[in-house]
Formats: structure tokens, C-alpha cells, sequence
């Protein structure tokens, strides 16, 4: 959520470092977008703002003088509406101050009635809280101390960036809970929210570590710790052709990404899967197999790959799992086994709700694996273990081949372990059929004719059921849809109710045992007017099926089953004219609790 750049250096290239990272950050989700800038000429900081894109910004910012030092912010509401007052950077009372802010201050209301009673406030938003403790302190103290102690006082999370009018040529930052990262070039430093920021003109970067501040010049940076003592900094490297991405011949990154699918899972066989060598570390298949539980945590579609990972651990490889929301296990935690094993999966690596979860987990002797995207992301970093799916960049918001990685990672894991999935054949087998499924044009057409109202339902059963839930999800994050995911079997025990003439119900028929039941179903909603949509693998089809796919092996069906649905919440969205790659009210890493 949220995108910070700031840029302090020698060259007067500020305005084009920050804007051209907060371009590269758009896919986290913002509703508003603002940037200040130093004025040598004038001796004073210059900030434009407003709601709406990251263009909108270039284009009320373009008279802005060259500068050396500058920051910028993409804001995703939490404190206060999307309005332009709201939008960062925001100023303390007198404007000596300025700051961006990622994340959300718990007692902000608290630390406003104790200490800010006397100030005016311009804005809605937690941020102004923070930037008008700094100018109060400072008034009796030096401004690192006035930083340092306002950050003792913040309850919550945080990643800020301050500058000092009175010292143009120096950015704070302050970090908790909330990613950031600074790297160094050779004219200067760029910190930032996301490494993608940085890839254009840094090699390495140093992640902030919770609970300090820092303190950058164009030539030098110092960290600190909230006491002030000294911290040494870790520098790790950018894989700067990760964070490369581009649409090329495509319309938009999602319909990219759906198509990327098939060479993502050759990427994930050549790497773990070689038959001289296997790359993911064999004590997690040894810690998996020393736990008596395994514990999946996770949030919206990481979730749903998690529920496809519980099936393939009990059902093939006899372990017992169990998948929670993150959010609802960070503070309402069950029961847990005496020797459990967690996995936690993230596109990511910066879930809030997962850190909330770890932070917990850290209090006891359990082991934890992160399966993300991001190999450099703080989940991977902080757990025991990590596995990165090699899927590359996902830009769109909504995610497509980072949930078939993470499907195909679990398989693995499962096959590890003694599921006996002959796991290297099926994936590949997984590949091929997706090749040929994505050149079906017959989807497209399939929309325009069925998806014709406001509400859609999609109904399966086992991992089918998963599935729908996944497929539900993706329709309505990007078309807008009113669509749910049901098991098959519950739609008569109350979700009926809602079935009018011309519902759109889909289908998902992946395995032959269950295809008889699930067609039953299907019987029972056209009854009462529905319009059915049914994707049948092809030994379960019927000749009347709307999409038929080929087969695969039972345990990796998921993968194929909702390439088809991706494909029809892209044809839907496309058709109704919407913001594909960046759906309302959304974000990419939800790094707020």
C-alpha cells in the first residue's frame, strides 16, 4: 500500500528519480499523489499535490525547478477521505517540517489531545501528528533527538520520511512494521518503500530495520537505533533484472502475467527440480516432516493457494494442515499442536497481517518457512526458512502467476515429503496445457454473452471449490462483480435464494468423481433461470461444456482449473472499460494491519 521515493544527491535530478519511482510503485494501489522539492533559487521547498494519478502529479509539478534533494508519496487512504489536504507530503504549523508516511498511528488521536491541543491541524490524517511532535520537540531539543523521541512515543506502524527546511540537504527516515529500504548510487541516495524504485539507479540497498531512523546526506548515511547508538548496516544486492518489467506486445501486465503463467512453472522445474540437484533447502522437508501439524497463513489469494496446499499435504502426503487468515491468527490464535511447522505464504514478503503473525510465533520455538515473490522482502528475511517462487515481477494488482507459483512450490514441498506426485512430469504436463489453454479465443466471447449482470456465482467441489473461491475473487477485484465461491453443495442451504433468471453460475468440474454431484447442482440453479458456465477437465467433459481443458495430474488441477477464470476477469473488466491493472480502492502489498 502506499509508495515512498525520496532523493538526496550532488545531481539535480531529484524530480525525475522520485517521479519515475513512484511510476514504478503505482501497482501497490494510491488514490492520491503529491511531491516536494527543493527551490534553490527561492531558498524554499516546493509541494504539489492531489488526487489522482501519478500523470496528474507531472503534469501540476512540471514548473518545478531542477533539485537536489526531494521526496514523494502515492497514498492509499486510511486516516481521513481521499482529498487533496489529505494527500502527503504533509507540513507542520509553521512549515519547517515536512513528511511522507507509509502505515498507521495507533494513538494518534491520544498523542494529538496530549501533547497537540494548541496546534492546527490542516489535515485528517495520523501523518500531521507525527510531523507536528517533531517541530514541537525541536523547539527544546536538537532535530535527530526531536525525531528519535517522537518515534518512541509512535504506537503502530511506519515508514517515514522527513525533511528540515532549515537543512535542505538532508532526508530522515524512520521505519516500524512498515517497509523501507535506501539505496546508494554514485551522486547520491534514493530511500524508498519498495526496491522496485530503486532498480533503475542502485546495485545494493540496506533494508531499515524496525524501530530506528536514519539519516541521509547526498554522500553518506547513518543509522541509528531509537536510543541513538550507532547500527551497522547490511548492503544487499538488487537483482536489477527482477524488477524490470515491461507490458510489451500486451495491453495490460495482468493479461502479461495470465500468459507468463506456463513459463513461470518451467522456471520453478529448472531451478528445484534438476535431477543433478535440488535447490530448496532440505531441512524444510525435514522440519515439515518432524512437525505433527503444519499451520498455513495467509491473506486473499495466497490464502486460497494455501487451502490448494492443505489439500495436497493430507490428502497425498498424510500431514495434517490447517489454513487461517493471517489477520484473525495475529490475535485470535487457536490451539496449536506441540510441534507445529508454519508456512507462510505472500507475494510480497511485506504482509502486515504475516508480521503480526510472526511477531507472535517468535515467542516460541516454532520453525517458519515464507513462500514469496520478493526473495529480499522482510517475511523472507525474518523466517527461518525461504522459498522464492520465481515468478518474476507481478505488476497488476490483481495476482495471477504468483498463485499458480505458489501452488506449484507447495506441491513440491508436499512431493518432498512422500505425496508421490511424480512432481517434475506433472508440472511439466502442467505447462504444456497451459500453453494450449491460452490460446483459447472462445472466453472472450463467452463474457460478452453470459456475464451479464451484477452478481455471478462460482460453485465446485474439493479443490474446485478452493478454486471458485479464487476465481470469485479475481472477478470481483477487477470487474467490480458482485461474485462469490461456493462448495457446490451448500448453494441449497441458503445462497439459492439469490439465483434469478440469466445469474451467471460457473462451474468448475476438475475431478470425474465429483462431477456427477456438481452437475446436479448446476441442474438445480438452471431450474430456477440461472445461466450456467461449466469448465470441465476434459475426463470429466461433457460435449455441451463451454470450456473443456486438458487433463493433468489430479493433484495439479487447480493450476489449470482457474487459468480460464483469470482470463474471464480480464474479458469482463475489459469489457466494462476498467482500470485493469490498478482496480479501485486496491493495493498490491498491504502493509498496513
Amino acid at each position: 500500500m502506499c509508495g515512498i521515493v525520496g532523493y538526496v544527491g550532488s545531481d539535480t535530478k531529484a524530480k525525475d528519480v522520485v517521479m519515475n519511482g513512484l511510476r514504478r510503485l503505482e501497482y501497490r494501489g494510491y488514490d492520491s499523489a503529491g511531491i516536494t522539492l527543493y527551490n534553490a533559487r527561492f531558498r524554499i521547498f516546493d509541494t504539489y499535490k492531489d488526487i489522482g494519478r501519478v500523470e496528474h502529479l507531472a503534469q501540476i509539478s512540471k514548473l518545478a525547478m531542477p533539485s537536489t534533494i526531494g521526496m514523494g508519496h502515492t497514498r492509499w487512504a486510511t486516516h481521513g477521505a481521499v482529498t487533496k489536504n489529505n494527500a502527503h507530503p504533509h507540513s507542520s504549523q509553521s512549515g519547517r517540517f515536512i513528511a511522507v508516511h507509509n502505515g498507521v498511528i495507533e494513538n494518534s488521536d491520544e498523542l494529538k489531545k496530549q501533547y497537540l491541543s494548541d496546534i492546527y491541524f490542516s489535515s485528517d490524517t495520523d501523518t500531521e501528528v507525527i510531523i507536528q511532535m517533531i517541530e514541537k520537540l525541536s523547539i527544546q531539543m536538537s532535530v535527530e533527538n526531536a525525531i528519535s523521541t517522537t518515534l518512541k512515543l509512535l504506537e503502530g506502524s511506519y515508514a517515514l520520511l522527513i525533511i528540515d527546511t532549515h537543512n535542505p540537504e538532508t532526508i530522515y527516515a524512520g521505519k516500524n512494521k512498515s517497509p523501507l529500504v535506501l539505496g546508494s548510487s554514485k551522486d547520491g541516495h534514493i530511500i524508498a518503500s519498495d526496491i522496485m524504485a530503486l532498480s533503475d539507479y542502485c546495485d545494493s540497498f540496506v533494508a531499515l530495520k524496525d524501530e530506528t531512523f536514519t539519516v541521509v546526506h547526498d554522500n553518506r548515511a547513518h543509522f541509528f537505533d531509537l536510543n541513538h547508538q550507532l547500527i551497522e548496516p547490511e548492503y544487499l544486492k538488487i537483482d536489477n533484472d527482477f524488477y524490470q518489467a515491461e507490458k510489451g506486445e500486451f495491453e495490460h501486465y495482468m493479461l502479461k502475467e495470465i500468459y507468463e503463467q506456463p513459463s513461470v512453472i518451467r522456471r520453478i522445474i529448472s531451478r528445484y527440480l534438476l535431477d543433478e540437484k535440488d535447490e530448496i533447502d532440505e531441512h524444510i522437508a525435514q522440519q515439515i516432516e518432524l512437525s505433527n501439524r503444519l499451520y498455513i497463513l495467509a491473506a486473499g489469494t495466497s490464502m486460497h493457494a494455501g487451502y490448494i496446499g492443505k489439500f495436497l499435504f493430507e490428502k497425498y502426503a498424510h500431514k495434517p494442515a490447517e489454513v487461517h487468515i493471517a489477520s484473525e491468527f495475529a490475535y485470535g490464535q487457536p490451539w496449536i499442536s506441540d510441534k507445529p511447522f508454519y508456512i507462510f505464504i505472500s507475494q510480497s514478503g511485506e504482509t502486515a497481517d504475516l508480521r503480526a503473525c510472526l511477531t507472535k510465533i517468535r515467542k516460541t520455538d516454532a520453525k517458519v518457512l515464507t513462500i514469496t515473490n520478493v526473495k529480499t522482502s522482510t517475511l523472507a528475511r525474518e523466517a527461518d526458512f525461504s522459498v522464492d517462487l520465481l515468478a518474476g515481477p507481478e505488476i497488476a494488482v490483481a495476482s495471477t502467476k504468483a498463485y499458480v507459483a505458489q501452488i506449484a512450490i507447495l506441491a513440491i514441498l508436499a512431493d518432498k515429503i512422500g505425496a508421490g506426485l511424480d512432481i517434475k512430469a506433472s508440472l511439466n504436463r502442467v505447462a504444456l496445457v497451459m500453453d494450449k489453454l491460452l490460446k483459447e479465443q472462445k472466453i472472450s466471447e463467452i463474457v460478452k454473452e453470459k456475464l451479464v449482470k451484477r452478481n455471478c456465482f462460482y460453485i465446485g467441489r474439493e479443490c474446485d471449490y478452493y478454486t471458485s473461491l479464487e476465481a470469485a475473487l479475481k472477478l470481483k477485484e477487477i470487474s467490480y462483480i458482485q461474485a462469490e465461491g461456493f462448495a457446490a453443495g451448500e448453494l441449497k442451504h441458503g445462497t439459492i435464494a439469490l439465483i434469478e433468471k440469466n445469474t451467471p453460475v460457473i462451474a468448475l468440474i476438475g475431478n470425474r468423481e465429483l462431477s456427477a454431484h456438481t452437475r446436479s447442482n448446476l441442474k438445480e440453479v438452471i431450474a430456477r433461470g440461472a445461466q450456467p458456465i461449466v469448465i470441465a477437465m476434459r475426463n470429466a467433459s461433457l460435449s455441451s461444456d463451454d470450456i473443456i481443458v486438458e487433463d493433468v495430474h489430479e493433484a495439479l488441477t487447480s493450476m489449470i482449473m482457474v487459468v480460464p477464470t483469470q482470463l474471464i476477469a480480464y474479458y469482463a473488466a475489459l469489457d466494462r472499460d476498467l482500470d485493469i491493472d490498478k482496480p479501485r480502492n486496491l493495493a498490491k502489498s498491504v502493509t498496513v494491519e
